[in-house]
């Protein structure tokens, strides 16, 4: 019984650590089920870690913080100040690298003791992975042990890492994902805009696609007039679009594009209605796991599709999808534009023109309608409708006879009573010339006349006769002198030959000014005599003749229109503002009206004959090219 009794206490003692270890075990996972904040969550997954591994010296676990770029220790075991300046080494170079480490630590000095020869103790660091990111790392110091066991701690470390991933999924930032698919289908797009080709761009987009999501097949295809085109295979430089397989795809594009939305299978909760038989005759005919088809539309309208394969055991999950689905919506003005801008010129007008019989006769675009129908109609009413051709030109109102008033002998001006402007009766004076010099001229020549009358007399009295010729002559020239001066005296006042108005001259400002002989003084227009004067383009020349009607609008009277008829077309141009133009002179019909001047501005209409509108409104056109065509014919 004594002999037994050690043993049995010996036993006892094993049973009762044994007991404690697994309290203290079941206490932690307690604890780990319950942890309410990622920091208890990390101390308790640690301290389960580390039970389960065993001989663990020092650890710690680094995550990075939602939002930020920045990693932070979130737990130690065991928890206390010490120096784990190791760890934090070997932490960095596994954040930095991406991948496990496992390396001896370095021993310390060697003890003046010799010592038993033990193991070395190991430096463990394992990152974690979310998307393929490192978020964080897990770094342990084990105690000495063999290879196998090692092995053992690295295994359980990395099946441990996955409830760190869980951690992280769970407290990430709910805009992290959203901007990971962003980034993601600018990267893809990225990939498509920069090929110069459309060809070679849909093949490197494709062929990313099925990189970067893991597919083991991707296909583009571009719909044109109802028809499937296979535009790029993934990872295929050159393809047989008859394969059986390609057919099979085509088939899945069509279902898709029939249901206007797009198909994944096998099917996903929120898809139940969706058909699917294509898509599953696809998978089964090329083994594929996981079918999925994303129509490309662009304006309402479809211009493609996009199907992706992915390998047996391997299915589309939800965040997939998603992705997928604001790609094609970004794809698809994209591959749109790189291929229009691809097309011939016919081929941009065989495009254009079933655009706009789609919506002259498809359903809808009721306005587009109703104004195609307006230009219709309008152009239908100005081919068969028809008016009035008429020549437009600048016209000036002119009187029938136009008299200038010129200064019958050099003088000066005493008194002027008239001035442009004004209206003259016939008879009416309009000036007066300064007459003294030839008063004082008209007595010396009488006076001269009186003393060659005495010569002639006192020759005749002592008969000689050749001094009474002498006289005589004399006495002639005097005579005649006395006769110019007499008409001089006669003409200094100047006055009106006739009843009109004066359209130019005003000598008020000149009195006493020396005038030469011929001078134009005035010129004077009658009242009741005008005619029009029509400067016409030399282009419409051609269509006028004489006793053609017309209307004159003045621009002193523009509410008023005043009849007029062609009575002659000069053949002479003058040059105007850059262009040539023939003076055309027309008869006014308003004799009577007396607030008609000449000088009064306006434009004239003289009408032509009755001829189509399309015609008139298009003749200078028409003619312009009738005129550059011929220039260019050889």
């Amino acid at each position: 019984m004594s002999a037994a009794k050690p043993g049995g206490s010996a036993g006892t003692a094993r049973f009762d650590v044994a007991g404690t270890a697994r309290a203290e075990l079941d206490y932690a996972w307690r604890r780990f089920g319950g942890a309410d904040n990622p920091e208890e969550f990390c101390r308790s997954w640690l301290e389960l870690q580390c039970e389960l591994i065993g001989s663990v010296k020092d650890a710690v676990v680094v995550l990075q913080k939602p939002g930020v770029e920045t990693f932070a220790p979130l737990a130690f075991w065991p928890e206390g100040k010490r120096d784990r300046s190791h760890l934090v080494e070997i932490s960095e170079r596994a954040l930095r690298e991406g991948r496990g480490m496992l390396e001896p630590r370095a021993a310390g000095p060697v003890p003046l003791a010799p010592r038993p020869v033990q193991p070395p103790d190991y430096l463990i660091a394992y990152p974690v992975r979310v998307d393929g990111k490192v978020r964080g790392v897990v770094a342990l110091e084990l105690a000495g042990r063999d290879e196998v066991e090692l092995q053992s701690a690295m295994r359980q470390l990395q099946w441990g890492a996955g409830w760190l991933e869980v951690l992280l999924r769970r407290y990430a930032d709910p805009m992290e994902a959203a901007r990971l698919r962003v980034k993601t289908m600018l990267q893809l797009v990225a990939a498509f805009l920069e090929q110069g080709e459309y060809r070679d761009a849909a093949a490197a987009l494709v062929t990313e696609i099925a990189t970067r999501l893991g597919c083991d097949r991707v296909v583009l295809a571009s719909l044109e007039r109802g028809a499937l085109h296979i535009e790029a295979v993934s990872h295929a430089a050159q393809f047989d679009r008859h394969a059986n397989l390609l057919g099979a795809t085509i088939a899945a594009m069509t279902e898709s594009l029939d249901q206007r939305e797009p198909v994944v299978y096998p099917l996903a909760e929120s898809r139940r209605l969706a058909v699917t038989l294509s898509h599953a005759q696809l998978a089964q005919a090329s083994g594929a796991g996981g079918v999925a088809t994303f129509p490309l539309v662009h304006g309402g309208r479809q211009v493609g599709a996009l199907t992706l394969e992915r390998a047996a055991g391997f299915a589309f999950d939800a965040p997939t999808v998603e992705l997928l689905e604001g790609l094609a919506a970004m794809l698809a003005p994209l591959i749109e534009l790189r291929r229009s801008r691809d097309r011939t010129l016919a081929a941009h007008a065989a495009e254009s023109g079933r655009a706009l019989a789609a919506r002259v006769a498809g359903p809808g675009h009721a306005g587009f309608k109703l104004l195609l129908f307006f230009f219709a109609a309008l152009a239908l009413f100005l081919t068969v409708a028809t008016g009035t051709y008429r020549v437009s030109a600048d016209a000036r109102i002119e009187g029938e006879v136009q008299r200038a008033i010129t200064a019958p002998f050099a003088g000066y001006v005493r008194e002027a009573t008239a001035r442009a402007g004004d209206a003259v009766r016939k008879g009416q004076v309009l000036a007066r010339l300064d007459d003294r010099d030839l008063k004082v001229e008209r007595a010396r020549l009488m006076a001269q006349r009186e003393q060659l009358g005495q010569q002639y007399r006192d020759a005749m009295s002592r008969q000689e006769r050749s001094q009474v010729r002498v006289a005589s002559a004399q006495i002639s020239q005097a005579e005649a002198q006395l006769a110019l001066v007499e008409e001089q005296l006669a003409r200094t006042e100047v006055t009106a030959p006739f009843d009109g108005v004066v359209v130019a001259g005003d000598l008020s400002q000149s009195l006493g000014a020396p005038l030469e002989r011929g001078q134009v003084m005035w010129e004077i227009a009658p009242l009741d005599a005008y005619r029009v004067v029509l400067q016409v383009d030399e282009r419409d020349i051609a269509d006028l003749k004489v006793g053609q009607k017309g209307e004159l609008v003045l621009s002193s009277m523009p509410s008023e229109h005043h009849p007029l008829t062609v009575a002659k077309i000069t053949p002479v141009s003058t040059p105007k503002e850059g262009r040539n133009v023939f003076r055309i002179e027309a008869q006014i019909g308003a004799r009577g009206d007396a607030r008609l001047r000449p000088g009064m501005e306006g434009v004239a209409k003289v009408e032509v004959d009755e001829r189509r509108l399309i015609s008139i409104w298009t003749r200078r056109l028409t003619d312009w090219l009738a005129l550059k065509s011929w220039s260019w014919l050889p």
